[in-house]
């Protein structure tokens, strides 16, 4: 339970960096308190994790061949593809995190994300 917790506080902050980082990508932004916003962040953050857990071995089984046809590279485009679900699906749940456009928004915030969290995750325990 409390490595869940660990890594979905990890997940907010590093939504959050993205989101502070790449224009485009936007994380409770419309409301003005902040307790909205921290539980915004956490349940965004929750919605990331579940989506990485559940969706994306499946589509990194899919995309096996793209994955070694490009060395790794295709990665990118599969981090890409999660943060766009967890945008599409936190709008559909009415939670205030959304990213403009696939490309370039997701890939670079997918970047952002992804260093964010390797360097979280050297310091914090399991």
């Amino acid at each position: 339970m409390k490595g869940i917790l660990i890594k979905t506080v990890v997940n907010g902050i590093a939504l959050w960096v993205a989101a502070l980082a790449v224009n485009g990508i936007s994380l409770g932004e419309e409301d003005p308190k902040l307790s909205v916003r921290l539980l915004t962040i956490l349940l965004v953050a929750l919605v990331f994790g579940i989506i990485n857990a559940v969706v994306k071995p499946i589509v990194k089984a899919l995309a096996f061949p793209a994955i070694m046809l490009t060395l790794g590279l295709f990665t990118l485009i599969i981090n890409a593809a999660m943060l766009w679900l967890t945008s599409w699906f936190s709008q559909q749940v009415g939670l205030d995190f959304s990213v403009d456009n696939f490309f370039w928004t997701s890939v670079i915030g997918g970047i952002v994300i992804t260093l964010v969290s390797m360097i979280l995750n050297i310091f914090l325990p399991d």
